[in-house]
């Protein structure tokens, strides 16, 4: 069988700057999907499609007929990290890691019904079980750890920012920015966090009902964790003519569920969708980049 990368994610990477490693990556995709199969001695069932924007997924069974994952990512996308986040919570809270001694870049994870996320629930319930699944993850780093730092991640995320060319985002712009620097001078913990964590992250499971997937991890404190859920379902609030109301409502209700301070998740929120914002305007999906600086522009 043949494992070729799915029409998704071509275009999914092809939306970003280029670079020779992750062309050189897709280019060989097939052949490392069949090395990795062969390695762990796995029987492909078939390659998960449309599949997701920054990864191969490929439905796969263990020599015991143990239902599994594997997922093989781009150099680019750090998967040396998700594979020490993963090991570290060891199942707790998230997709379990089935081969922690692997060193190839791909990932052999336990099987999650990718089809059914908590953004299946009513609105409430799904931040509900998304926030409690989250809340699992937040556990001290060990010891030594290479894992990139919240003010680090946002540095680069910064100097993008500054270079956006575009007039009328930038009040937002410096907004987010100063914003970021309050929050780094008086950042008050250190956990592991998920990264990228939304509701669409958090996947039925039979060994517990959530488990999240697809973690880009970072250390920092959990309130710039929590600040990507606050935008979950973005274009329904920006539909709603009590948008902005709504939107200050969550940011309470998920800091009082999570015991973060009100104040920095906003500000967090603030950094971090404009940060997007940005980032969609530079590859040019302006109907995205619309939705998420007027969200900004409530906070």
């Amino acid at each position: 069988m043949a494992l070729e990368p799915p029409p998704r994610l071509i275009r999914a990477l092809g939306e970003t700057p280029r670079d020779a490693d992750t062309d050189d990556w897709l280019r060989k995709l097939p052949e490392l999907a069949e090395e990795a199969v062969a390695r762990r001695d796995l029987t492909v069932e078939r390659v998960q499609v449309p599949g997701g924007r920054s990864s191969l997924v490929v439905l796969v069974r263990l020599a015991d007929g143990t239902p599994a994952v594997l997922k093989l990512v781009p150099p680019r996308s750090r998967p040396a990290g998700e594979r020490a986040a993963l090991a570290h919570w060891g199942g707790l809270g998230a997709a379990r890691l089935l081969d922690p001694a692997a060193a190839d870049g791909a990932l052999l994870l336990e099987r999650l019904q990718r089809d059914v996320s908590v953004r299946s629930l009513p609105e409430a319930k799904s931040m509900l079980e998304a926030a409690g699944t989250l809340r699992r993850l937040w556990v001290a780093p060990p010891g030594g750890h290479r894992f990139e730092t919240v003010a680090e991640r946002t540095g680069r995320q910064a100097e993008a920012m500054r270079a956006c060319p575009d007039p009328d985002a930038a009040p937002l712009v410096q907004a987010a920015l100063a914003a970021r620097e309050e929050l780094l001078a008086g950042a008050p913990e250190e956990r592991l966090l998920h990264g990228t964590f939304r509701q669409s992250k958090v996947l039925a499971g039979d060994r517990v009902p959530w488990l999240a997937v697809g973690p880009d991890p970072v250390v920092g404190e959990c309130a710039f964790d929590l600040a990507r859920l606050v935008r979950d379902r973005v274009e329904d609030l920006i539909a709603t003519p009590s948008g902005a109301a709504v939107t200050r409502r969550r940011i309470k209700r998920l800091a009082e569920s999570l015991d973060v301070d009100q104040e920095r998740l906003r500000g967090w929120t603030l950094f971090r969708a404009v940060e997007s914002g940005v980032r969609a305007l530079r590859v040019g999906r302006v109907q995205d980049a619309e939705l998420l600086l007027e969200f900004a522009g409530w906070l």
